[in-house]
């Protein structure tokens, strides 16, 4: 009798396992399937600051994209008409008090990277900075001049200043950096307006999270000010001076 008994209880107590450890089980595999960020990935990315923009499979693919935007009509005719005069008076007031601190100068010879109409160029000439010229893909003479910001067409230490609103678009950030400090002069400033806390621009080649990789990239510099600004969409101002030839 104790026998039978024993023998009963058995598959009662397995069905009852069963009933409380498949809820269980399944519960593991949900959790499973739910994707989870690469921890690797991730921690580098974020030590870094700094992320490339994947989708260009060669350089020329990347400047017929930039192209895309400097050649909008549409936008070409915004920049010169409805934004000409607005982005003038905010670059004015900002190159102003950049003469205030000292980092810009009207015997200066500047330079505005990624100028498109010139805006900024007319916005430095307005400030006294008469000897100023801008450089983008497309000229718009006689204030902008055709060139490429990974291969600059001027020859080293050719200016005392130079300006930039464009880091974001540049698909090699070290060439970048590395052209502005080749054709700036030993002592000379350059300010960028860069956004480390949106991504807004479609066409944005790069996204910064912070400034400190702007301070590994700048190798020939040193860092004057970090500042913040409200510039069409860019947050941050940083402000660095190439060092001096010992």
């Amino acid at each position: 009798m104790k026998e039978t008994s024993s023998i009963a209880f058995v598959p009662r107590y397995f069905l009852l396992t069963l009933i409380f450890f498949i809820p269980f089980l399944l519960f593991l595999s949900y959790r499973s399937s739910i994707p989870t960020k690469n921890p690797e990935r991730f921690s580098s990315e974020t030590s870094l600051g700094l992320k490339i923009r994947p989708g260009y499979k060669t350089y020329e693919s990347y400047i017929q994209r930039q192209l895309n935007k400097t050649l909008n009509l549409k936008l070409r005719e915004i920049w010169r008409t409805r934004d000409w005069d607005r982005k003038i008076q905010v670059f004015t007031r900002f190159f102003g008090e950049l003469k205030q601190k000292k980092l810009l100068s009207n015997d200066s010879k500047a330079l505005s990277i990624g100028a498109r109409m010139g805006q900024e160029v007319e916005a430095l000439k307005r400030v006294g900075v008469s000897d100023s010229i801008g450089m983008d893909l497309v000229p718009s003479p006689p204030l902008v001049v055709e060139g490429d910001f990974h291969n600059q067409p001027f020859e080293d230490g050719t200016f005392d200043f130079e300006f930039s609103n464009v880091f974001d678009h540049a698909l090699y950030p070290e060439k970048f950096v590395g052209e502005i400090e080749r054709t700036l002069k030993p002592g000379g400033v350059c300010i960028l307006h860069v956004s480390v806390n949106k991504r807004a621009d479609k066409y944005s080649a790069n996204d910064l999270y912070s400034v400190e990789p702007l301070k590994k990239l700048f190798k020939r510099s040193n860092l004057v000010h970090v500042r913040t600004v409200d510039g069409f969409g860019l947050d941050t101002e940083v402000a660095f001076r190439k060092k001096k030839a010992i």
